[in-house]
């Protein structure tokens, strides 16, 4: 059973296990009547050739409140796209498939791209924003969810409280972050235990205190892909492409809205998905990427803020975290005996001394790079340049739909 502790920052809505799944459902689809629900799914191609896709989908067509479902494919040629669409068909929601590397909407991406206001890069964070895009274009969904197409305990119980703290007409939130517990025969959530805590806390001690970190330390699970929002929180996110999707969604949330509209809910018992290698040879793959990725944009976001970085404040992160990321070893070594999980300290060790080095990559290349846009900007001022760009967006995939089916 969970606890009732509130960290006094943002509210924790817990999982007490006092509420059937049938009630909180049903009470879903009274609030769909007056406030629509949607659902964003961000796949690689390559996914929906895993069995953690297939039971996602076998889940959510037990889901009847929903209006909308807007599933954004990464990395396919046409005969994959072809396959994506007879795949999703079994849905019984409104169903719609973003084919991001097909012509047509490669061709809007052109014309963002020569204004200078596309995203950068390829990666989740340009598919979510494509797929929010398409949401709005949509106009017919109040509140939204997004999660993650590699989730193998996946449950519709995790995308019901997800949804519920937005959608529910009598809460004031306007996000919501999901956490979950991750372990198995041991314990998971790597980056997450041992880079973003240690960083946080250590860039907090060096800088603080800073708005932005005391936010994120309030956060259990911060590298979660599950969240919620209301419609019109899309409208003004800007958000990276890359690995740091997450932490910079975040700390938008914190610069535009009261922490009062922000929370977190106990989404699932337990959390299993795709694992990543880590690395550590290889700083363009894996944990390894992960960890600069995560750490440029947490540089990025508090440089929007005014703090200034050197190489000298670089090297003491580096150091403090190390510090600090070494003493959470212990802790996480004694929580694992207490419960009877395994816990290998040399594996964790060395995971610190490789996400150190990531954190001084990651700093030095924020420092080579000041000129480089933070974020993929926001849809408000996208349609402020492109006053028509969520008719073209649904008109191209529209008709891509009907073309390949």
């Amino acid at each position: 059973m969970s606890d009732f502790f509130q960290n006094g920052y943002i509210t924790t809505l817990h999982n007490l296990s006092t509420r059937s799944l049938k009630d909180m459902e049903s009470e879903l689809a009274e609030f769909a009547l007056s406030n629509p629900m949607g659902l964003i799914l961000p796949s690689l191609y390559s996914e929906l050739q895993q069995p953690a896709l297939t039971g996602i989908v076998e889940e959510l067509r037990k889901v009847g409140y929903l209006e909308q479902i807007v599933i954004g494919i990464d990395q396919a040629d046409e005969q994959q796209y072809r396959h994506a669409l007879e795949f999703f068909s079994v849905l019984p929601q409104n169903t719609h498939i973003l084919w991001n590397d097909g012509p047509r909407l490669r061709a809007i991406d052109a014309e963002l791209r020569d204004m200078g206001i596309a995203p950068t890069e390829p990666g989740k964070g340009r598919n979510v924003w494509y797929c929010m895009g398409y949401m709005m274009a949509l106009d017919n969904v109040n509140a939204i969810a997004l999660h993650d197409c590699d989730i193998k305990t996946y449950h519709r119980s995790l995308l019901a409280r997800l949804l519920y703290p937005v959608a529910n007409p009598a809460f004031n939130y306007d996000y919501c972050k999901g956490y979950y517990p991750r372990l198995s025969s041991s314990m998971g959530g790597r980056v997450a235990r041992l880079l973003v805590t240690p960083l946080v806390r250590a860039m907090n001690q060096q800088h603080g205190p800073h708005r932005y970190l005391d936010f994120l330390d309030s956060f259990r699970y911060p590298l979660a892909g599950e969240f919620s929002m209301k419609h019109d929180v899309m409208f003004n996110l800007r958000m990276p492409t890359d690995w740091g999707l997450e932490v910079g969604l975040l700390l938008e949330m914190k610069k535009n809205y009261a922490t009062s509209n922000i929370c977190q809910v106990d989404i699932a018992d337990n959390y299993d998905h795709k694992h990543q290698d880590v690395s550590a040879e290889d700083r363009t793959r894996g944990l390894s990427r992960m960890a600069i990725e995560i750490s440029k944009t947490i540089y990025k976001k508090l440089a929007t803020d005014g703090l200034e970085f050197s190489e000298e404040s670089m090297r003491t992160t580096k150091a403090t975290y190390y510090r600090i990321a070494l003493d959470l070893i212990e802790s996480y070594r004694n929580d694992c005996f207490m419960n009877g999980l395994e816990y290998e300290t040399h594996v964790e060790e060395n995971l610190v001394e490789m996400f150190a080095e990531n954190i001084k990559v990651a700093g030095m290349q924020f420092l080579e790079d000041k000129d480089e846009a933070p974020f993929i900007p926001s849809w408000r001022r996208i349609r402020s340049a492109v006053p028509d760009v969520f008719e073209k967006l649904r008109t191209a995939v529209d008709a891509d739909m009907k073309e390949y089916s």
